[in-house]
């Protein structure tokens, strides 16, 4: 295959460039408002009291441990978006670089209920375990928390338990786990230190108990204080669950770096081997490039052009197949391979794409799927040149495929698209939407118009009159409903993805999330299912 460096046809004086550019902006916005009241925590009053305690907040106390002038990469910042419960989850929750190593770090506000988790706190918290396990990332824990929210006990109790779970595995695994106490870890909470490899308490401030006073008390009738039950002194001096003792959160945050700096954490996966020079084309065209309608088709070359290093992409079958573009880059140096959309998946589009990821796990090298789909072709002509079995080779791939996928959403992700791209439910190391995104069953004047026709079938059937006007209204209502509930902050709210990030920013997303799976070993599969011929 050989490596060109792909043009562009992109027209930014357009009409269409235009309006996709001043949409994606104006909901760039709405997010960046979302984001701001996640940050925001608890509210000024929350924060007000938390700061006369004199301690940090939780994302300071991420700020001083990461390394000076390192990203960190957030993950799930939306998640509960459109609940009753704070956006974020009270969680803060990403990937970032503490002495020099790759972690996963995670913390609850102490401002949102005290820090008590809620169930997107444990969505989120699992979601962040499973990230570390796949791509062998220590996890350093910065922990205040008052335990879980007992007013959702019933949607926490059971998936949270699996938290303590996934925390004993990673140490199984030989992933470091590190946990920071800052304040207090109770019930449930207690076992994040009590399950993690190497602990960190604060002198008068880390409070660690099955039990509190109040429930000693009324479980045992004794008389006991926080200190004695589960004091930082204590548990350095008499417990053990302490290893080290603190004299406050800088301290504390400075132990916790030394403990990372003494792993001698390597990775296992390649390093970059290529130029990451920068794209030919300016990455801030992506705006205008990426359709609001999803109805209105754009060539992935041309986001590849403004994403992969030097713009330089080797394709693969250009010629068939062409609704799947697939072919090999790199980005921040890191080699990939790629299979991005243009337009509906066809027989050819499907085994191409089966072929291909085949081909990537023989080098081996991670795949990036760039999922702009509106699904498989339906149609009698299709169906009989055996669309089922040639979409069912691309999803065999898929899940068989073992170097690490990532997906980012640029459009719509409808159908088995969603499977056959390496949706969510196909286990991406780590996936991303573009903010125009959306993704369904199927689109909804489609979705509508489907429940419409097998309405007025069921009516002919039954010999009895159809109501066109109760049809309409019932279309409308479908419709706007399956939009609502579609739309990128819908999605990312229900922790689909890892979150909305600026289309402009996906270059440098990638390079920090390929850098963060080439912390586990990059290997292909040496054999998949059955492929139907």
């Amino acid at each position: 295959m050989d490596t060109e460096v792909l043009d562009s046809r992109v027209d930014p004086t357009s009409d269409t460039f235009v309006r996709n550019r001043e949409g994606n902006l104006a909901t760039l916005v709405d997010i960046e408002h979302q984001l701001a009241l996640a940050a925001a925590g608890g509210g000024p009053d929350k924060l007000a009291r938390h700061r006369r305690r004199g301690k940090l907040t939780i994302r300071e106390r991420i700020g001083l441990l990461l390394d000076p002038g390192s990203p960190f990469l957030e993950l799930q910042p939306l998640i509960g978006w459109g609940s009753d419960a704070l956006v974020g989850g009270s969680v803060v929750q990403g990937i970032g670089v503490v002495s020099g190593t790759e972690c996963l770090v995670t913390g609850t506000d102490p401002t949102v209920k005290g820090g008590a988790s809620n169930p997107w706190s444990v969505h989120k918290a699992l979601r962040g375990l499973q990230v570390a396990a796949e791509n062998r990332l220590p996890v350093v824990n910065l922990t205040e928390s008052a335990g879980a929210d007992l007013r959702h006990q019933k949607d926490i109790f059971v998936p949270g338990g699996r938290t303590f779970h996934d925390l004993t595995a990673l140490s199984k695994a030989g992933v470091p786990t590190i946990a920071v106490v800052f304040g207090s870890s109770t019930a449930g909470g207690a076992y994040v230190p009590g399950l993690s490899d190497h602990t960190v308490l604060v002198r008068e401030r880390s409070r660690v108990f099955l039990g509190g006073p109040p429930l000693v008390r009324m479980a045992t009738g004794e008389e006991a204080d926080e200190e004695e039950l589960g004091g930082a002194e204590m548990h350095a001096r008499t417990s053990g669950l302490a290893d080290h003792l603190a004299d406050d959160e800088y301290d504390a945050i400075r132990i916790a770096r030394r403990i990372v700096a003494h792993l001698h954490w390597r990775k296992a996966g390649p390093s970059p081997s290529g130029p990451a020079d920068e794209p030919v084309h300016d990455p801030e065209e992506l705006l205008g490039i990426a359709s609001v309608d999803l109805r209105e088709p754009f060539d992935s070359r041309e986001v590849l052009a403004r994403v992969v290093d030097g713009s330089r992409f080797a394709e693969f079958k250009p010629v068939y197949g062409p609704n799947l573009v697939c072919g090999f880059a790199s980005v921040h140096g890191h080699r990939i391979g790629v299979l991005a959309n243009n337009g509906v998946l066809f027989n050819q589009e499907a085994e191409k794409g089966a072929q291909f990821i085949q081909l990537a796990n023989r080098v081996p090298v991670p795949l990036l799927f760039l999922q702009n789909v509106t699904g498989f072709m339906v149609g009698t002509r299709y169906e009989q040149a055996g669309i089922v079995k040639d979409g069912a080779k691309l999803i065999n791939a898929v899940t068989n495929s073992e170097v690490p996928h990532l997906t980012v959403m640029t459009g719509a992700s409808y159908g088995a698209g969603n499977y056959g791209m390496c949706g969510r439910a196909y286990d991406p190391r780590l996936l991303f939407t573009w903010p125009n995104h959306a993704i369904a069953v199927m689109g909804p004047q489609q979705l509508a118009g489907v429940l419409s026709i097998v309405a007025r079938k069921a009516a002919a059937d039954r010999g009895e009159p159809y109501d066109d006007a109760q049809d309409a209204a019932v279309r409308t209502m479908v419709e706007q409903q399956v939009a609502a509930e579609s739309h990128a902050l819908f999605a990312t709210g229900q922790g689909w993805d890892d979150g909305v990030i600026d289309p402009r920013d996906t270059r440098d997303v990638l390079g920090l999330a390929l850098s963060a799976v080439c912390s586990a070993e990059v290997r292909g599969a040496t054999g998949f299912g059955v492929f139907r011929m």
